[in-house]
């Protein structure tokens, strides 16, 4: 903290005010503009997968291309990859790390080594550890119905393509595909 007598005061420079600094901080309410608001829902989404921007386009570009909702198909896309799969099945604790055990090659899927995060898995996939003994205390906490988990063998099936009711983010999709439909 501060000497003396100024950190007892109002002006203490420790304090965290609830307004921005400065002679017009307390009286500006900023409002945030519908480019604002698709912005900070697209980057929200991109952080929550972790995946770059160049990527993410391209998966948004991707969905738009399929025919259907888009919206819904972007968040199949993004579910869909394996990085995904491997969090929702518990063999990992966060997306990132998933991420980083795929990139090492410790998946495999249809009994096929992938080091790719981003591979999609399909309806019917089984994808399973390459050393069981390093991810014996896998236990899928909230597992999505689209995803059977086998805790003997330690494997996990893709039974078919997540839908929105499926898929428990809380994303707002439809400002997201308005950002790149701009």
């Amino acid at each position: 903290m501060l000497k003396g007598e100024r950190c007892s005061s109002p002006k203490c420079a420790m304090i965290k005010r609830p307004y921005a600094p400065g002679q017009h901080g307390q009286s500006f309410k900023g409002k945030m503009s519908e480019y604002g608001k698709q912005l900070r829902e697209k980057q929200k989404a991109r952080r929550i997968y972790g995946i770059g921007e160049r990527q993410f386009a391209n998966c948004a570009e991707k969905a738009d291309k399929i025919g259907g909702n888009t919206a819904e198909n972007l968040l199949a896309f993004l579910e869909s990859r394996l990085d995904n799969v491997l969090y929702r099945l518990g063999f990992a604790p966060s997306r990132s790390s998933a991420r980083q055990a795929v990139a090492h090659g410790l998946f495999m899927v249809n009994d096929h080594k992938v080091s790719i995060p981003s591979f999609t898995v399909k309806p019917g996939d089984k994808i399973k550890p390459i050393k069981k003994e390093m991810f014996k205390e896998s236990n899928p906490l909230n597992l999505p119905s689209w995803i059977t988990f086998n805790q003997k063998e330690l494997t996990g099936t893709v039974n078919h393509t997540p839908t929105r009711e499926e898929i428990d983010t809380t994303l707002n999709e439809s400002l997201i595909i308005e950002f790149y439909s701009r």
